[in-house]
């Protein structure tokens, strides 16, 4: 008997076989039969021509229509059904067919079961790749949405606080200016409320640089800074602070530190007092903190150290993200100074963009977290050694009276008593 005949013999019996293992209930099978019948046909003429290739289409069309999914049970994949198939088919014509003709027929059919399960791995590995990239980007659209959500309501929320905290800024100086003077009670009050307000303005100022950031409108004011010069005013303005922890700040003069630089020495400013003031507060009393630094090619390295409490590695570039906490937030303090407190999460993230800005970098080393052994912190500030503005009319100008410029007394502790 032809091998097509001995084939087609079988081929209603392995249908059958195939739609029971595959399906339960009789509605299902029925819906499934004229599938596995489109399937056995392409086997037979891949088997006829001798080319396994005959049975791609139908492969593919199966995993794209996602065939898994109209039937009952567990998700199905096509590699799993179309090995259902195979083993249907086997045992069929083990039980139908004398030996020889099972033996002859299985190995026509073979080279065709091994390439239509290479095409189902491939076809069903496409498709799962293909719905990750989807699920992916669709992840990424949403977190980009959420993240654009939430600098929109920063910038909103730090411009429309700023009007009514400038309204109690101006009404309370007014208060102050009607209380008598021999009124120290009332006039302590109001020392609270102007402290109050100072700290919430630089929240404020703060939320409003993160929208500047965010929406690259920071814009840099490049002047002639002498790093040593700012970091003595730097010193003097921790002063107070400093005593109450019983620390101790101290600024080594490194290679660079009195060179004339080009940057935006307002916004240096307020990146090193930044990180001056985190290493106050994950300091225990009585701690050092260690100004220091080097010159690198092209650039002046800063270097802020303290003996902390330290911070552990995996958390070493969350610190650097929007209101990025460490610790408990229940256990959240607005404190300055106040050991371990906690601010609102931007200061890192701004000094570094104003850093970027500058076309510089900043990152963090530290051996891990520990309060009892206090490993500590090293911030590490790298600033563009700039030594001309690039406005070239401000290069002409300030090439011409660099010797008044050079000639200008370094500022010290003493006169800023």
């Amino acid at each position: 008997m032809p091998v097509q005949e001995i084939f087609q013999k079988i081929a209603p019996a392995a249908i059958q076989r195939a739609s029971n293992r595959l399906a339960r209930g009789a509605g299902v099978r029925e819906n499934l039969q004229p599938l596995l019948e489109k399937m056995l046909g392409r086997m037979e003429q891949a088997m006829l021509a001798g080319d396994p290739a005959w049975v791609d289409p139908i492969v593919t069309e199966w995993a794209q229509a996602g065939t898994q999914s109209d039937l009952e049970g567990v998700e199905q994949s096509l590699p799993r059904i179309l090995r259902e198939i195979i083993i249907a088919i086997q045992e069929t014509i083990t039980e139908t067919l004398p030996p020889a003709e099972a033996v002859e027929l299985v190995n026509l059919l073979q080279p065709v079961f091994l390439h239509a399960l290479e095409k189902a791995v491939t076809a069903e590995f496409a498709g799962r790749l293909e719905y990750a990239t989807q699920e992916r980007d669709n992840l990424l659209a949403k977190l980009e949405r959420v993240d654009r959500s939430k600098s929109n309501f920063i910038s909103v929320a730090g411009h429309e606080l700023k009007t009514p905290l400038t309204l109690i800024e101006g009404y309370t100086a007014m208060v102050g200016e009607l209380v008598p003077r021999d009124s120290d009670q009332v006039h302590l009050l109001l020392q609270g409320v102007h402290n109050g307000i100072k700290r919430l303005r630089e929240i404020v100022d703060d939320m409003i640089d993160v929208s500047m950031l965010d929406n690259g409108l920071l814009q840099l004011n490049y002047q002639p800074v002498w790093l040593n010069r700012m970091f003595t005013l730097l010193a003097a303005d921790f002063v107070k602070s400093l005593g109450e922890r019983k620390q101790t700040l101290q600024v080594n003069t490194f290679p660079g530190s009195g060179e004339l630089i080009f940057a935006d020495q307002e916004r240096l400013y307020q990146v090193f007092k930044n990180l001056v003031s985190n290493a106050i507060k994950y300091t225990r009393d009585g701690g050092v903190i260690v100004i220091d630094g080097r010159t690198l090619p092209g650039f002046i390295e800063v270097t802020i150290k303290d003996n902390g409490i330290g911070i552990n590695l995996e958390n070493q570039e969350l610190i650097f993200e929007k209101f990025g906490q460490l610790g408990s937030v229940a256990l959240h303090s607005s404190g300055k100074t106040k050991f371990k407190g906690g601010g609102p999460g931007l200061g890192l993230p701004i000094a570094r963009g104003i850093i970027e800005a500058h076309g510089g970098s900043i990152w963090v080393e530290s051996p891990g977290y520990d309060e009892n052994a206090c490993p500590g912190s090293t911030f590490h500030v790298l600033i563009p050694l700039r030594s001309q503005p690039e406005d070239p009319k401000l290069a002409r100008l300030f090439a011409a009276e660099e010797g008044i410029l050079d000639s200008l007394p370094e500022i010290t502790e003493e006169d800023l008593k």
